[in-house]
């Protein structure tokens, strides 16, 4: 198979998030470093899951590729163009969001016509007819019965709420759909229902998503590469198939390790990271991982990895050659 060539649609350069924290009352001004030098690249078509625990910075490197905050250091380029130096409501015209908690993200007080057809209204995309057709045509897409279109959100169940706010992002046409756990707030049973219909949507519309999640069920049904971000540094990068078959980084594969199965006779996960976990307001030294690793070694604590690419995959940890052409040797599975 050829390499794909194709500049990609979004790029995260170097990003920087720092928050300058209140003054306590005995201590000095402190320093949250919530994303610290990350690289990301999303290609057209395809769908990136970024994953990692609370806390790891998923929630602010969301908010700076949708333009909502502006990094401290770094770019993120959009359509090969910063996007820093591009306009406000032509970038929102070209990336949505769908978010967490459908109930929430949703007017309470606005009809689901009103608030599918608020980007429209916005936009100033046609005019009262037209706009009215495309809610039609769109709560169809997404599943949802004509006859919703004059309730407010207050009637609707949770999976529905979601195809309302799935509907309102893309009722514009967008290019990127920014998923911040799209299926966290709703019933186990209405998960897959959701998973599948934007499955659905990203064939019918041609769209490229970024999954923003914790949970790799889902990453596993819907993603094609995957990105671990852990204390705002991603340390992994690769395809779906290869993260689930073979982690390379021992942060992702304790990640896997800690997925409860249904098999039967396996009983409980082991959590093989701890129960302390270093914050971003006062990060270790050298590999941010290295006080939870099983693998550590002596300059881990000293030395922060090198970021490493081989094949379209990408790692930062010592266990690995620097040779960025080198073949990059699995960590060894529980057992072994």
């Amino acid at each position: 198979m050829k390499p794909d060539l194709s500049p990609p649609l979004l790029e995260a350069r170097d990003l920087e998030r720092r928050f300058d924290m209140p003054r306590t009352f005995f201590g000095p001004k402190r320093t949250l470093h919530a994303v610290n030098g990350v690289n990301l690249s999303v290609k057209r078509g395809e769908t990136l899951a970024l994953v990692g625990e609370s806390g790891s910075g998923k929630t602010t490197l969301a908010r700076m590729l949708l333009g909502l905050l502006a990094p401290t250091a770094g770019q993120v380029i959009f359509g090969g163009v910063p996007l820093a130096g591009q306009d406000r409501i032509a970038t929102a015209r070209r990336i949505q969001p769908i978010f967490q908690d459908p109930y929430s993200s949703l007017n309470p007080r606005k009809t689901i016509e009103s608030i599918i057809s608020l980007p429209l209204r916005v936009h100033r995309v046609g005019d009262t007819a037209s706009q009215a057709k495309a809610v039609r045509d769109m709560m169809e897409h997404v599943g949802l019965p004509a006859r919703l279109a004059n309730v407010t959100p207050n009637q609707l169940s949770g999976g529905q709420r979601q195809r309302v706010a799935i509907a309102r992002a893309l009722i514009i046409k967008p290019e990127l759909v920014i998923c911040d756990e799209p299926t966290s707030a709703l019933d186990v049973s209405v998960q897959s229902q959701i998973l599948n219909l934007l499955q659905d949507l990203q064939r019918e519309f041609g769209l490229t998503y970024l999954l923003i999640t914790h949970n790799l069920a889902v990453v596993e049904h819907i993603a094609t590469r995957v990105a671990v971000l852990y204390l705002g540094r991603i340390v992994e990068e690769t395809d779906t198939q290869s993260l689930f078959s073979n982690p390379r980084h021992p942060y992702s594969r304790a990640l896997l390790d800690s997925v409860l199965t249904p098999e039967p006779g396996l009983g409980l996960p082991k959590d093989t990271l701890g129960v302390m976990s270093p914050g971003p307001m006062n990060p270790p030294s050298g590999c941010r991982f290295h006080p939870r690793c099983p693998a550590r070694m002596e300059k881990c604590v000293q030395q922060a990895p090198a970021r490493m690419t081989s094949a379209g995959s990408v790692i930062e940890c010592h266990l690995y050659a620097g040779d960025a052409n080198a073949t990059l040797v699995p960590f060894p599975k529980k057992g072994s």
